[in-house]
């Protein structure tokens, strides 16, 4: 195990919030087709807000800091929020979409010793990233800022989430990524809006084509490990726990919401009514998400899958609850194995159907 994973247990273990994903913004300069947030400004916290957050964060024990948003650098005090981030010795990462980003901003980010840029790119060819984006010549823009970056002697990762009007481009964009001397990534994720409105779902890729990008050691590794037969769990493994959110990961919304992960909903308390770690010891809701195991899961709990699948209790969470299955995780793992799920067997299904259910899902409550 790697130092890092090592430190990530231990603070898993202890309920140490070691990694914080704060969104300064939902405003954006694109308008992406697949986005689940609402753009428009409802009242997000000032720079002094933010900087009282951030103190109130280290305190807790927090390490890992993630600015994304909407667009980070649409915030005209971005730069004095993440060099205060910095003075606490944070290792910050930063999700942005580079169409701001010039000579002038890549040099402070060198300079602020940011560890990460998280940048999104759709696809190799311009007119299909543009038409996703629904911005014209994001696409240049995106890819200047890269080399820019790159040249900084920064280090970039390309995020490309996989979806029905991209599909056949991963390939395309994993070679950009590698011609460009940055990192790939990819996501087949797409999450329900926050309002409730499922009809973004329509963008999943159908199932039958994740075989090829799960038989594609190139991103996914050994093949004959990631995708070999489920193993039954063992009493152990139904003692285990499904991922981190609550447990030493949360995600802080603009407008001081806390909430488990960004794709678990689940309001917790805010910030500007209450402290971060009073939240984060003593919330009802943290508490139920760190209580669950995978012996108290509904279904997943009697499936061959449940150590290897990548279930997301946010999103079994927008589906109806947190200790229920997920769909598109039960579809990620039949389509991963060829086995089908408890899930899947339980609706009388060999395989999983081949249109997205339109779900009845739980909205955001704004707390502030």
């Amino acid at each position: 195990m790697s130092l890092m994973s090592e430190v990530g247990q231990k603070a898993f273990n202890l309920g140490v919030p070691i990694a914080v994903h704060l969104d300064v913004t939902y405003r954006c300069n694109e308008r992406c087709v697949h986005c689940y947030l609402d753009h428009d400004d409802h009242g997000e916290m000032t720079t002094a807000e933010i900087k009282d957050a951030l103190d109130q964060l280290a305190e807790a024990g927090v390490f890992f800091l993630t600015f994304s948003g909407g667009e980070v650098f649409l915030r005209r005090d971005f730069f004095e929020i993440v060099e205060y981030a910095r003075r606490l010795m944070f290792n910050v990462k930063i999700k942005t979409n580079a169409v701001m980003i010039h000579e002038k901003e890549a040099r402070r980010i060198r300079e602020l010793g940011v560890d990460t840029i998280q940048i999104s790119l759709y696809s190799h060819r311009p007119e299909v990233h543009d038409a996703i984006t629904k911005l014209p010549h994001s696409f240049e823009r995106t890819i200047k800022a890269i080399r820019f970056l790159r040249d900084q002697g920064l280090r970039v990762t390309i995020a490309n989430v996989l979806m029905t009007v991209n599909s056949s481009d991963q390939s395309g964009v994993q070679k950009l990524a590698a011609e460009l001397g940055v990192q790939y990534t990819l996501d087949p994720t797409i999450t329900p809006m926050m309002d409730g409105d499922t009809s973004v779902l329509s963008l999943r890729i159908p199932g039958e084509e994740l075989p090829e990008i799960f038989h594609n050691p190139g991103l996914v590794g050994s093949q004959e490990e990631f995708c070999a037969p489920p193993q039954p769990p063992s009493e152990e493994d139904l003692e285990g726990y499904s991922c981190s959110a609550g447990h030493s990961f949360c995600y802080i919304s603009p407008y001081g919401d806390v909430f488990p992960c960004v794709q678990f909903p689940l309001p917790t308390g805010n910030i500007r009514q209450r402290k971060f770690l009073d939240i984060w010891n003593f919330s009802s809701q943290m508490k139920e998400v760190r209580s669950i195991q995978a012996k108290d899961l509904t279904v997943c709990s009697s499936c061959s899958h449940v150590t290897s699948c990548t279930r997301c209790p946010g999103l079994a969470y927008v589906e109806g609850s947190m200790r229920g299955p997920s769909t598109a995780d039960c579809e990620k793992s039949f389509y991963r194995t060829g086995v089908p799920t408890a899930n899947m067997l339980q609706q009388g299904l060999s395989k999983p159907r081949t249109t997205v259910p339109l779900i009845q899902i739980q909205p955001i409550a704004v707390l502030a």
